[in-house]
């Protein structure tokens, strides 16, 4: 009985080990918005290169991790996302009757993000009819200098900690149109603060626009919608676009506000 009882204890003290490190693991990955190397994600966590990739194989399987292109390097998997996105089932949940609508009235896709560290993660998604069109993988994260959900979601916060954010984040530059000067970048975030809306003018993806606004709840829970389009459906459309997704923002945050339906409450 001494022996079974101690092996059972081992078998648990292994378990709990695993998910100890599994934890780091996906700590590690979070907020990053390129896949991390095995080599550099051991040396972070402090653990072997073959424990790491033995536990990223599981929690790949999952759809917790995935690979990067290529099967270079790990990053936050879809199914993460999703579990984050019913932790935070109040944004999600009601958003989503809005994106829905606001994508029918512009025929183009619809996202919704929220901040994740250094980084925009998508979290929802409704895509356009269209055969061209933009999209995105839910769960995955793009750089928030780039991005028009991102530079929404930094205007939203305090200038002091947007400021913060940039002061850690590189602005690698993408295309040839992405701002990589803070300055001109926290310009522009005072003109997103002024008018509600943040664009992406192919600063990310060439040929792919969007338009973000930021949604709120009165406890705090951030998010940001966005419609994103080919560039040679968004040039000259950007008034309509942008008149058409303040008024789902307004949507979605009278939601979010409305008594009995915030979170925990």
């Amino acid at each position: 009985m001494a022996t079974t009882a101690m092996s059972t204890t081992a078998r648990r003290s292994d378990g709990v080990q695993v998910l100890s490190r599994a934890t780091h693991i996906l700590r590690a990955l979070a907020g990053r918005s390129e896949p991390v190397g095995l080599g550099e994600l051991s040396r972070q966590v402090g653990l072997p290169r073959s424990t790491v990739y033995r536990i990223a194989l599981t929690l790949a399987a999952e759809g917790f991790v995935e690979m990067g292109e290529g099967n270079r390097g790990l990053r936050i998997g879809p199914e993460l996302a999703r579990l984050a996105g019913l932790g935070g089932s109040t944004l999600v949940q009601l958003a989503h009757p809005f994106m829905e609508r606001l994508s029918l009235a512009v025929n183009e896709t619809v996202d919704l993000a929220v901040l994740d560290g250094s980084c925009v993660r998508f979290v929802d998604q409704v895509a356009g009819s269209q055969r061209l069109r933009a999209v995105s993988v839910v769960g995955e994260a793009f750089p928030l200098h780039s991005t028009a959900n991102g530079k929404a979601l930094l205007a939203a916060l305090a200038p002091e900690e947007a400021r913060r954010r940039l002061s850690t984040t590189r602005l690698a530059r993408l295309t040839e149109h992405t701002i990589v000067s803070r300055q001109k970048l926290l310009s522009e975030l005072a003109a997103v603060r002024r008018s509600g809306v943040a664009y992406d003018r192919e600063e990310h993806t060439l040929q792919i626009c969007a338009v973000g606004a930021a949604v709120r709840s009165l406890h705090g829970d951030l998010g940001a919608l966005t419609v994103a389009a080919p560039a040679q459906r968004f040039y000259g459309r950007e008034d309509l676009l942008a008149g058409a997704l303040l008024e789902a923002a307004d949507g979605v945050n009278a939601a979010l506000r409305a008594p009995g339906m915030l979170a925990g409450g």
